[in-house]
């Protein structure tokens, strides 16, 4: 009892995509492998950019990056000129045509990685873990999401025996597979050691829209 499933994995194919849509026979676990590290050597050099995910797609031979951020002009530059220089280094590394997309985040407070990120940082900077999260949780639900629950793990305040902390406020319906609810992880690196930091954001149902059926000649009866 009590095992949990990936929010995000339970819901692939459903009604969130694979965050690396490529197809391979040979050279799967090669790729596969190259995907992890450039998505964690980007995560690493845009951390300032506040990145919430990287998406990789590879037409042929080339190599497309989606990045979410919630600020976009840390990651573009003046005229153009860091991602430019991104592109190149990318290029030169992987030996394909690189394009990069960037897509920004326009809600941070609704983005359960970048509220989960900001967490760890207050807690990296001395900041009580309880009014962290309650200030989280707040501007979350002021944004207009429908439920959100935050939880720190580890040696909270330096004590030494590490616990579980958790807030939960609205609803949260995490069996629902049609529920739009975003997941973030992240670890806040402080002197007593590292505290865990995971948010659930339920932002609403996503509905399939129905679509018309097409009327087939000599059927008799209209299909709507």
């Amino acid at each position: 009892m009590g095992q949990k499933v990936h929010p995000y994995g339970f819901r692939l194919g459903v009604n969130k995509p694979w965050r690396s849509r490529w197809f391979a026979t040979r050279d799967y676990a090669k790729l596969l492998v190259e995907d992890v590290k450039l998505k964690a050597e980007l995560k690493d050099k845009l951390k300032a950019a506040g990145v919430s995910s990287v998406e990789i797609e590879r037409p042929g031979n080339k190599l497309r990056f989606i990045i979410r951020t919630a600020r976009p002009g840390i990651v573009i530059g003046r005229k153009g000129s860091e991602i430019e220089k991104l592109k190149g280094e990318l290029a030169k590394r992987t030996n394909r045509d690189v394009f990069i997309d960037i897509l920004e985040v326009n809600k941070p407070e609704l983005d359960a990685q970048l509220v989960s990120e900001n967490i760890a940082l207050q807690l990296e900077k001395r900041v009580g873990f309880r009014r962290a999260m309650r200030k989280s949780v707040d501007s979350a639900l002021r944004f207009g999401c429908k439920g959100i629950k935050v939880r720190v793990s580890g040696r909270l305040n330096g004590n030494e025996i590490a616990r579980s902390e958790w807030y939960l406020q609205g609803r949260l319906p995490l069996h629902t597979l049609r529920a739009d609810i975003d997941y973030g992880f992240s670890e806040a690196h402080t002197t007593y050691g590292i505290i865990g930091v995971k948010t659930w954001i339920y932002r609403g149902d996503i509905y399939e829209q129905k679509r018309r059926q097409p009327v087939v000649a000599g059927a008799g009866a209209f299909q709507l």
